[in-house]
């Protein structure tokens, strides 16, 4: 991310030598990138993709075993489509 912002701040700057407004325009991408991009990119993203790896094996095996009770689930309740995705995945 950082090296798209500071490239096009550069063909803005260049850009700048015939119209001054382009230099504003690269100023005000780099103060928006300072404040917030650099703030985003090390903050994590909400959701469950940005929570770290379990801490106990004791949560590993909640979260496994939920996942293993929603997989039964669905095949009962969709019978055709676990078949399909089975035969799909050559069992």
């Amino acid at each position: 991310m950082g090296t798209v912002v500071l490239s096009g701040t550069a063909v803005l700057v260049v850009l700048g030598f015939g119209n001054h407004l382009y230099w504003l325009a690269a100023v005000a991408v780099l103060c928006l990138y300072v404040r917030y991009g650099r703030v985003a990119a090390s903050a994590p993203a909400p959701g469950p993709a940005a929570s770290p790896a379990p801490t106990t094996y004791k949560a590993y095996r909640a979260r496994r075993d939920q996942q293993a009770k929603w997989e039964r689930r669905y095949r009962r309740e969709r019978p055709l489509e676990s078949r399909r995705q089975e035969r799909e995945r050559g069992k």
